[in-house]
């Protein structure tokens, strides 16, 4: 028997390098314009770009002003005024989900885990964006299911968008589920709300000075078999094969 059954895990951040993904498109949309963007406003983007999604987690902003908002805030700033912003964000997002970057190895993760515990992808975000992102990265065959909050109408770390998963998910034991995740107010404090063991993943040097305290922490994605208890199991089939 093992600890937990099931996983939900958080791409942005998590699975995937979202900055990558991230930088990449800016650049992009960028240069379709005719302008070169700096290092310092890339940097700036992604300040703004992460305030926006913090205050759509906590019901202050619709997605939909969060989409605009955060490219209005960052021509104002760079006094840019010349940009259709409604086309440069389906620019962005299409160049957005064109690339990927692996983090810690995710695939080989995932794919070892496929057949021992249930496996779902969590995430803010855009459907479309997120399905070619996680096929093209080849995660999507390895998991069992992908939970968007642009599909389900509510964004992580709402008790909405948990118990729209929890309740289309094969494990109904909530002692059993585990949420791995880096965004201490969404993942965490999603799962502590849920009522579903959390974990905290933490690659850098980040301090949480956050009331959501985290169940387990990891800084690299192969300490998850440590949790799960599992790793000599599955060492031991593979020697045995």
């Amino acid at each position: 028997m093992y600890r937990f059954t099931t996983i939900l895990w958080d791409v942005d951040g998590t699975l995937l390098d979202f900055l990558y993904s991230q930088r990449y498109a800016i650049t992009k949309c960028f240069r379709s314009t005719g302008r070169e963007i700096t290092e310092e406003q890339i940097e700036r983007y992604s300040q703004i770009n992460d305030e926006f999604w913090k205050r759509h987690e906590r019901g202050e902003v619709t997605r939909d002003e969060l989409l605009a908002g955060r490219f209005e805030k960052l021509f104002t700033e760079l006094d840019i005024h010349d940009i259709d912003v409604k086309k440069f964000q389906k620019e962005y997002e299409e160049a957005l989900g064109s690339v990927f970057s692996h983090i810690d190895d995710s695939l080989t993760v995932c794919k070892s885990l496929s057949g021992y515990v249930r496996q779902y992808a969590v995430t803010n975000g855009n459907v479309s964006i997120q399905k070619r992102k996680l096929k093209l990265s080849g995660l999507l065959e390895t998991l069992d299911g992908l939970f968007v909050s642009e599909e389900v109408g509510a964004p992580k770390p709402s008790s909405a968008f948990f118990d729209y998963c929890l309740e289309r998910i094969e494990e109904k034991d909530r002692s059993k589920i585990l949420i791995v995740g880096d965004s201490l107010t969404s993942d965490i404090k999603g799962g502590i709300q849920a009522g579903i063991a959390t974990c905290w993943y933490r690659p850098d040097t980040a301090v949480n000075d956050s009331p959501c305290r985290p169940d387990y922490e990891i800084s690299d994605l192969h300490m998850i078999y440590d949790i799960l208890e599992v790793f000599e199991t599955w060492q031991s089939r593979r020697d045995r094969s």
